[in-house]
């Protein structure tokens, strides 16, 4: 099971500033990319839910804060939602089964270096962003600083 799945809104697939590239490449096989389907979820990413260990990044009222100092997390498999905000917040009204995840708020300690899209959140971090600060939280810090390059090198 891979430590990361990108659950990938269609329309992010193509664009140029899609930071999700970048975790692909540098995580390889510990990042699963997904392409989202309303109608029919990955039956993969259905059957790794149920194993337990499944954190949903998602920004929300009562989840789990992931501070990048902070003890490790006991999940072991994270799901972020690749994808404008507007994308990333449909993908999770119509997916009852994310609805059932614990929650899992990154609390960054600087505001985004990620300034290529238009209407973003004063809080919010891009997905490759987020994906660092998981690493960081599951002691992976060669392939946080080794993403955090190649998104430098990005924007």
């Amino acid at each position: 099971m891979s430590l990361i799945t990108l659950l990938t809104h269609q329309r992010e697939r193509d664009r140029k500033s899609n930071t999700g590239q970048l975790v692909k490449a540098v995580l390889q096989q510990d990042c699963r990319v997904v392409v989202w389907d309303r109608v029919n979820p990955d039956k993969r990413l259905l059957e790794i839910i149920k194993l337990g260990y499944t954190g949903l990044l998602y920004p929300g009222d009562g989840g789990h804060v992931i501070n990048c100092s902070a003890k490790k997390s006991v999940l072991t498999h994270f799901i972020v939602l690749d994808g404008t905000w507007q994308e990333a917040q449909k993908m999770y009204n119509h997916s009852p089964y994310l609805q059932l995840l614990p929650t899992i708020q990154i609390q960054s300690e600087s505001p985004s270096q990620y300034h290529l899209r238009r209407n973003q959140k004063p809080f919010g971090l891009c997905t490759a962003e987020s994906v660092i600060a998981v690493l960081q939280n599951q002691d992976r810090p060669i392939q946080a600083a080794e993403l955090r390059a190649s998104l430098m090198a990005f924007l």
